[in-house]
């Protein structure tokens, strides 16, 4: 397993994850990408086709409360899916972080971000610290 380690005031410190762990978080971040990118289509066509359920042949009432209904459902629809290609681009950053071998380092303290994080939110570019010290 290669490693790229350095010795820091006598304590050894990785600098980046080994190439057989970036290829496991890819692996994650793939399978994480395909499943967004399949809600992130069930929410736009939500929001760009209406429903099949046609209310012609209803009374006038239920009609305009249907499309009420449909026109706030719409909108959180329309909120959820730009916030899913949000994180679709994301996770899509992240991919390009693992081919450039800089994956899993924080952005502001340059430590590597614990296993543990990645695997919850694998689109990190902060760790706790630097996270927590911006709030």
């Amino acid at each position: 397993m290669e490693q790229q380690d350095i010795m820091i005031e006598g304590v050894q410190a990785r600098l980046r994850y080994s190439d057989e762990e970036l290829h496991e978080f890819k692996e994650l971040i793939l399978d994480k990408l395909e499943k967004a990118k399949k809600d992130y289509d069930a929410l736009k066509s939500s929001v760009t086709h209406s429903s099949s359920n046609d209310t012609e042949d209803t009374s006038p009432t239920f009609k305009v409360l249907e499309e009420g209904a449909s026109a706030l459902s719409k909108e959180e629809s329309g909120q959820l899916a730009l916030r899913q290609q949000k994180f679709i681009r994301s996770l899509e950053m992240a991919l390009i972080r693992i081919e450039n071998k800089t994956y899993g380092i924080c952005r502001e303290t340059g430590k590597l971000i614990p296993k543990e994080r990645l695997k919850l939110v694998p689109h990190a570019t902060l760790c706790v610290e630097a996270k927590n010290n911006r709030e």
